[in-house]
């Protein structure tokens, strides 16, 4: 049942429906001129979410680069994945030209502009700084590079919508030449009891980025490094279609070579969509997961989206920790937590956990437990906390559903055998032989791969003992269906209202006020 009533915030007036389940408050959503403006069954503005908040503030467009540098015409990084309200973030920029602007903008929907310019662009002095050579023997390539600019991030604790967490770029803008580039970074907020977290995948970017001429594969020169440095900016991608994403490591193109997939990435059409529809959502990294064994404890649901490959020990134990304290566990993604990394201090400025390693074979000094190979080779697959593991890439197909008597269908008019169209791929999963026993499949999808028999690829959940829900699409194009950014022009549509439904099935499911392991 529910009953509707209307609140007032910053003179702007939105109508809600309450949603009630066993006379209890299930869920509160509330809508504005825009539609849909917050969903959920926590808020901390009269009965709406910062997200909605936040989204409903005016967007900029202008975030877009329209002339992407693809030759380290302007470059950056920063000097942590992350950074929670309050601390500070440093930038360190090179370009070939005598100046910058630099502007930042939160990523977002905005009513379809994408994002919101939070800074004025100031202009800054440029210098051209040195690219280092890769290590002979790891192959590491890390810069120590002239700070170019500092930023203290605003913490208003009575406003969390002031510098709200959320994914953010600087957009670099060389002059004259006119040549743009992106520096992605977290902003976090660790005191606020969000419903959903979300983890954005850095240390997938990272093994990726061949920056300097390295990454952890052979995309560079002279074959795959086995370390790898956050101090150093994302190269653009492979693909020319990538440009658009240059700096931004994979957050909105990947490093995906022509014959793999289209080189469109995962987690911006997440972000759309969750904040298009003001789901109540803060943002980490895995750095974080792996820094902070608290840190999801302090929320109902853990997001992991797209390509999530790289794990360390200490992510491990924590999301399998949160998940055993009830904490429910979300992956609309695939292959992920294959390989062990390990993070090392950085050899230039001592900083810990700025190198990445990964091995990925017995070459790695250090045995064990610990060594960096793929965690199913150590004993300990993946499918025993996802409910599925990595099976097949360069898969490009359709999700098949069964069993849609379950809780995750409601709402949608899918019977066995209807299809998802072209939403499985490019790498996929399956339930294996260490999948949970009570493990449920929701989607049984054949592809072909050359040279052998038809393979199945399964979405999947499982309730675990401490009735924590742990739901699993098996699938990197998952969120493809939910949000159409980068079509036409990275990738063809596959927009899909039933996973749009299917996922705010399992977020509305998840965002409840406790776990609840009653159904399929």
């Amino acid at each position: 049942m529910f009953s509707v009533l209307e609140v007032e915030n910053s003179g702007r007036k939105f109508r809600c429906r309450q949603i009630l389940a066993f006379g209890a408050l299930r869920a509160l959503c509330c809508f504005s001129a825009i539609g849909l403006v917050g969903c959920g069954s926590s808020f901390s503005t009269n009965g709406i979410t910062p997200i909605a908040l936040e989204n409903s503030k005016p967007g900029d467009p202008q975030w877009v680069l329209n002339n992407p540098a693809l030759r380290h015409e302007i470059e950056g990084y920063a000097s942590a994945t992350s950074v929670n309200r309050g601390q500070t973030i440093k930038f360190f920029i090179s370009t070939m030209d005598p100046s910058f602007t630099f502007e930042i903008f939160r990523m977002g929907w905005y009513q379809g502009a994408g994002a919101r310019k939070v800074t004025d662009a100031v202009t800054l002095p440029g210098t051209q700084q040195v690219i280092p050579s890769p290590d002979p023997i790891t192959g590491l390539v890390e810069c120590r590079w002239q700070l170019s600019y500092s930023l203290t991030v605003p913490d208003k604790p009575e406003d969390p919508t002031d510098w709200t967490s959320g994914v953010y770029l600087a957009k670099l803008t060389a002059v004259p030449s006119g040549k743009q580039s992106y520096t992605i970074f977290v902003v976090r907020d660790d005191q606020r009891a969000s419903q959903y977290l979300f983890q954005s995948s850095v240390t997938t970017y990272q093994a990726y980025n061949n920056w300097g001429g390295k990454s952890l594969y052979n995309n560079g020169i002279g074959g795959k490094g086995v370390k790898v440095s956050f101090n150093r900016p994302y190269a653009p991608g492979l693909q020319p279609s990538a440009a658009s994403g240059a700096g931004a490591g994979e957050f909105l193109t990947t490093y995906q070579p022509v014959y793999e997939t289209y080189p469109a990435g995962w987690e911006y059409n997440m972000v759309r969509f969750l904040e298009r529809n003001g789901y109540d959502v803060t943002y980490s990294t895995d750095l974080d997961t792996h820094g902070n064994s608290a840190l999801l404890l302090n929320h109902k649901a853990f997001l992991v989206v797209g390509h999530d490959e790289y794990w360390s020990m200490p992510m491990r134990n924590n999301v399998i920790r949160a998940r055993d304290a009830g904490v429910n566990l979300a992956f609309f993604a695939a292959n992920v937590s294959f390989w062990q990394i390990r993070f090392e201090p950085s050899i230039l400025t001592g900083e810990p956990d700025r190198t990445q390693v990964c091995y990925k074979d017995t070459s790695d000094p250090v045995k064990g437990v610990l060594a960096t190979i793929n965690w199913r080779s150590l004993g300990m697959p993946e499918d025993e906390i996802i409910g599925v593991m990595y099976g097949a890439d360069r898969v490009k197909s359709d999700i098949v559903v069964e069993n849609t008597n379950s809780w995750v269908y409601a709402g949608t008019n899918l019977v066995a055998g209807n299809l998802l169209h072209g939403l499985l791929g490019y790498e996929v999963d399956m339930v294996q032989t260490g999948s949970p026993a009570n493990v449920i499949v929701l989607a049984n999808s054949p592809f072909p791969e050359s040279g052998r028999p038809v393979q199945y690829s399964n979405m999947a959940t499982y309730t675990a003992a401490s009735g924590a829900v742990v739901f699993a699409t098996g699938s990197m194009h998952w969120s493809w269906g939910l949000d159409d950014y980068n079509t036409p022009t990275v990738r063809p549509s596959v927009l899909s209202i039933d996973a749009q439904k299917v996922t705010d099935n399992v977020l509305m499911r998840f965002g409840a006020q406790s776990p609840d392991p009653s159904g399929p």
